[in-house]
Parts: structure tokens; C-alpha cells; sequence
């Protein structure tokens, strides 16, 4: 049985770490990894709210809102009017939900390559 993985070059999980890598190494990696997937998946939670809370038409006087409003404008701010459509609400989900997409993407897609090196 082969201890390696089917894509050559990466360790398995079973595996000790390798030359020049240690235990301390490894376990930095792993906390890197687990914060960059926490900030990834506040940045998508917060996009998602606001995306929610637009649909269900809540009080944007209300400071709660105002605040996830701007949290949301500022992550999405590189992707506003993407999508320019005569659906209000079809609009603020994609104009939104692409951004919370391509974090939860890039963020947990950095932090499995953190944790296979």
C-alpha cells in the first residue's frame, strides 16, 4: 500500500511531518489556517446577513443594521454593481452573495493548502 498521496508531492495526513518541519511548525500552520478560515466565514456571515436583513426589509435606522450595512458595503465594495438588474432584492443577493462566495473560496481554499504543506 502506498503511504503517499494520488497527486505526487503532497504528504497524507498519516504521515510524520517531514524533513525540516516540525511539530511547532506544523501546529503555527494549523492556527494560521484556522484563522484565516474564522476571518473568511465572519467577512461571508456578515455579507449574508446583510443580504437577509435587506430581503426582510429591516429598520436601516436601527444601529444594528446601519452597521451591518456598512461592514457589508465595505467587504463587497470591489464588486458593487456587478449585476445591475431591475430586481432590487436579485440584485443585492448577487451583488452581495458573489463576494461571500469568492472569501469562502479563497479563504478556506488557502487554509487546506496551509494545512497539506
Amino acid at each position: 500500500m502506498n503511504s503517499t498521496d494520488p497527486v505526487s508531492g503532497y504528504q497524507t495526513y498519516d504521515q510524520p511531518p517531514g524533513p525540516g518541519r516540525s511539530g511547532r511548525n506544523q501546529a503555527a500552520e494549523r492556527r494560521t489556517a484556522l484563522v484565516i478560515c474564522t476571518i473568511a466565514d465572519i467577512a461571508a456571515g456578515l455579507l449574508g446577513l446583510w443580504i437577509v436583513l435587506y430581503l426582510l426589509d429591516a429598520n436601516e435606522a436601527n444601529s444594528f443594521v446601519e452597521f451591518v450595512r456598512g461592514t457589508a458595503d465595505w467587504l463587497s465594495g470591489w464588486a458593487q454593481d456587478i449585476f445591475t438588474m431591475d430586481t432590487e432584492g436579485l440584485r443585492v443577493v448577487l451583488n452581495y452573495g458573489l463576494p461571500a462566495v469568492i472569501y469562502l473560496l479563497l479563504g478556506h481554499g488557502i487554509a487546506a493548502r496551509l494545512n497539506r504543506v
